[in-house]
């Protein structure tokens, strides 16, 4: 069942999630309103400039190549200019959101080729670990993925499947996709192995972690074994699942019988990260 705005505000401030979401729209945007201060543009650049250091090396070519596209570096983005190139590109545009949304809000945009991103930045303490996701996480980290036509098609795919899953009893492993994915995907197209997901993009360890250690348990991609996963929240992830590119995802999304792997699993114990 969807919850009301004015319900999620109130869980959210008790929740202390520091989002104004008392501003929301029904849908949960909000307008951007481009008046950030020097303080704030600082952080960004400093955050950029720290973490392009390491996504040259670490990421994958598809995230260099739509960093190259929108062009996120200079200034705090302006969301409207951004989607006015993404739309060029792959037919979908930003939504400014207040922090984490209802997750049926979050896959109706999804759906709809928009994509939420928060509208405010962490602050200069918190340049290497904050709890929410900011602005830096959702755009630093997903909108370069989002320039890839057949990312772009799995993620609309993902925000239209997720309904039928949930309804199924499946919306802790169907959120397991995304999270071994767009969160924390590596790509073995092309070469050695990269890193794409968002949460790897914006954080300045995990990211040398994921690609570069010999501790990181890195697994080839299997939607069913990553839908049975367990992941971590506030610690590095025990695995990493690895993409042979991003057509094979689409492709795999697409054609799975998601509700059928629901209905085989859901009741079963999940897959422990560290020894699959």
């Amino acid at each position: 069942m969807s919850i009301s705005v004015a319900d999620y505000a109130r869980e959210c401030a008790a929740q202390g999630l520091r989002g104004n979401y008392d501003i929301c729209r029904p849908d949960f945007t909000v307008e951007q309103h481009y008046d950030y201060t020097d303080a704030e543009q600082e952080v960004w650049r400093t955050l950029c400039d720290r973490q392009s250091k390491l996504t040259a090396r670490l990421a994958h070519r598809s995230y260099l190549d739509g960093i190259d596209r929108l062009g996120l570096m200079e200034r705090i983005p302006d969301f409207d200019e951004v989607s006015a190139r993404l739309r060029k590109l792959t037919a979908w545009e930003l939504v400014p959101v207040p922090g984490l949304i209802p997750g049926d809000a979050f896959f109706v945009h999804l759906a709809n080729r928009r994509f939420p991103v928060t509208n405010w930045l962490r602050k200069p303490q918190e340049l290497d670990y904050i709890v929410e996701p900011d602005m830096f996480h959702d755009f630093f980290g997903h909108v370069p993925a989002l320039a890839q036509p057949e990312f772009a098609d799995f993620m609309q795919t993902y925000g239209k499947r997720a309904p039928a899953v949930h309804d199924a009893g499946g919306a802790d492993m169907f959120s397991r996709l995304y999270w071994y994915t767009a969160e924390y995907g590596l790509m073995g197209e092309d070469g050695p192995v990269k890193a794409f997901g968002a949460g790897l993009m914006s954080s300045f360890t995990e990211l040398q972690f994921a690609v570069e250690s010999p501790d990181a348990h890195q697994v080839p991609f299997d939607i069913e074994t990553v839908m049975r996963t367990v992941y971590e929240i506030d610690k590095f992830q025990r695995a990493y699942f690895v993409l042979p590119s991003f057509g094979e995802l689409k492709d795999a999304l697409g054609n799975a019988d998601l509700e059928t792997i629901v209905k085989r699993w859901k009741d079963k114990p999940p897959l422990d990260p560290a020894v699959i």
